[in-house]
């Protein structure tokens, strides 16, 4: 049996590391339980997740982790699309055993300007592989960092081939135009368009769509989720205008690196400001206009302590 739809809130879950920069485990299920008990889901191996830092291995056994600690996979999408189909295959027949409600894939992304023969190839290899009737794949159209996109097209075409298995798509694009279209031409057959970011997420609600997977669900999540259970009230624009200018805040600086600073501040755990090379840690100055930003915003963390180890 497969696992109920994922709908509302997503986050790609920050990946933190200990001084050898090797995955947290600790710190890694301490954040996950804490976004939880927040009401968001978990798109673990994610773009702010570093993914495409972390080997197959580290993604397998951080995913066991999260298993092992009683967290219930129903929750879970983890990111399993990489360069290579061996290693994609891998990941997402691992996350289908392990019972994850979706897998989110990346089209393969090295290759520049490829056909969406190609493409449709590659993602139908991945389906036919892992041979499970429980696979739920949720496309990843990230073409700012990916550089290959999904095309309208595209999804039409695996639909038709592939209606069980291709559920939904996070759009990333930025063009609203793009997930728009979406909400119109394929919401309604039960293809499920999230957000890429909070601040659509009322416009997508208000076309259908299912909700967001979004970066600052990390740091910001309860005031997301608010948002995205009382989107029908007469505040609802007020609400998300208050998102958009926290996440105003973050984007002024490196995402992944400001988020994690913010964590640090907030837990006291100096450890979670850790990030993978090529990426760096923001430095002094920066932290400090992060602070007065996020202050200036009304921000905080509820509950923050539960997060450090």
């Amino acid at each position: 049996m497969s696992a109920p739809k994922l709908r509302g809130v997503l986050s790609p879950v920050l990946t933190p590391f200990d001084a050898d920069l090797s995955p947290s485990v600790p710190r890694f299920v301490r954040h996950c339980r804490w976004l939880l008990d927040q009401g968001v889901g978990l798109s673990v191996f994610g773009t702010n997740s570093e993914a495409n830092s972390l080997t197959v291995q580290e993604k397998r056994a951080l995913l066991d982790a999260l298993l092992e600690a009683g967290i219930s996979p129903g929750r879970l999408m983890p990111g399993t699309g990489t360069c290579a189909l061996s290693d994609t295959i891998e990941l997402t027949r691992h996350a289908v055993a392990a019972g994850c409600a979706g897998v989110l894939m990346l089209p393969p992304f090295f290759y520049k300007g490829v056909s969406d023969e190609g493409l449709f190839r590659s993602f139908a290899r991945v389906i036919d592989a892992v041979g499970d009737e429980r696979l739920r794949i949720y496309l990843y159209h990230i073409p700012p960092v990916s550089q290959v996109g999904i095309s309208l097209a595209l999804i039409e075409r695996l639909l038709k081939a592939y209606p069980h298995a291709v559920a939904g798509i996070k759009d990333s694009s930025g063009d609203w135009d793009n997930t728009a279209a979406m909400l119109r031409e394929f919401q309604p057959e039960g293809f499920d368009v999230f957000a890429g970011t909070e601040t659509v997420l009322l416009p997508t609600l208000r076309g259908g769509g299912a909700g967001c997977i979004t970066a600052t669900g990390n740091v910001n999540p309860a005031a997301i989720v608010n948002l995205y259970e009382h989107w029908t009230e007469a505040d609802a624009d007020d609400k998300q205008k208050a998102l958009n200018e926290t996440r105003a805040v973050f984007q002024k600086l490196p995402m992944i690196a400001a988020m994690k600073a913010t964590i640090a501040r907030q837990t006291g755990d100096a450890g979670w400001a850790a990030v993978r090379p090529p990426l760096v840690e923001i430095e002094s100055s920066q932290r400090t206009t992060l602070a007065a930003g996020l202050d200036a915003c009304g921000f905080r963390m509820p509950n923050a302590s539960a997060l450090a180890v």
